[in-house]
């Protein structure tokens, strides 16, 4: 028996009530989505618009308890496309990003995920570090983060974690509540891809000397460094240097992932 035009007709307007749902998904639901996929540590408060098309505050916080909490100057904007296999992602930040970043995600057929960063440059408040918790809030880092990329493709799949292209990070004029050095110094740490993508943290300048290398395996980073003080900044710096690493003389020894 063929279907009857109610039938045709119940059909249509479930459909259409789905794709409504879909193109009109309010924001709060992104900020719910992203709250519970970082364990509560980046936040999206008083989210506008839809899924697609949004704003919101952007918090960063310790996580479900946490006291530590700091909001991003301004307001963040973002944009959502679907495209063949993925998604594409538009963030703008009043504060910090001159040009829209760029992600473009696909879905891989072995359980995985790529993005790829459109080259860009940015720069944001390092007090934001503060709102993740331990050891941010202790250290409060005051200062500007610059982040440069260049060809930057990732790529997750389960236990393993790939990388192409370049991502620098520098860190300028930096001073924390451990020291009442102002500045203590500005720093580059640049993560270049390749089969075992690797890290290298050098100083650019101050009287805080901060080295180290590293790679990652799997998912995993190892890295090894040394943070020092120049001879008349060691009593300044000193709280500072026994939070980082492992003290040593006027030298502290800092290791990760080993």
């Amino acid at each position: 028996m063929p279907p009857t035009p109610w039938l045709w007709a119940g059909a249509g307007a479930v459909v259409g009530l789905l794709v409504s749902i879909v193109l009109h998904a309010p924001a709060h639901w992104l900020a719910r989505a992203v709250a519970l996929a970082s364990g509560e540590r980046v936040l999206l408060r008083q989210a506008q618009g839809s899924v697609w098309s949004g704003s919101s505050e952007l918090v960063l916080t310790g996580g479900p308890g946490s006291a530590d909490a700091v909001r991003l100057p301004g307001t963040l904007h973002w944009d959502i496309r679907p495209q063949l296999g993925g998604l594409q992602l538009q963030l703008r930040a009043d504060c910090c990003t001159p040009q829209p970043m760029r992600l473009d995600l696909h879905w891989l057929r072995w359980n995985g995920v790529q993005i790829t960063l459109a080259d860009h440059q940015s720069n944001w408040p390092a007090d934001l570090l503060s709102g993740l918790g331990t050891p941010w809030n202790t250290v409060q880092v005051r200062g500007q983060l610059s982040a440069t990329s260049r060809d930057l493709q990732l790529q997750w799949t389960p236990g393993q974690l790939q990388m192409q292209g370049q991502l620098q990070l520098d860190a300028q004029s930096i001073a924390s509540r451990l020291s009442t050095l102002v500045p203590m110094g500005s720093y580059r740490l640049t993560i270049a891809g390749g089969a075992s993508p690797s890290v290298l943290l050098q100083t650019l300048s101050g009287s805080l000397q901060l080295e180290g290398q590293g790679q990652w395996v799997g998912q995993r980073l190892r890295f090894s460094g040394v943070a020092s003080a120049a001879p008349e900044r060691v009593e300044a710096l000193s709280n500072l240097l026994n939070i980082v690493g492992r003290r040593d003389g006027a030298r502290s020894l800092i290791t990760l992932g080993s």
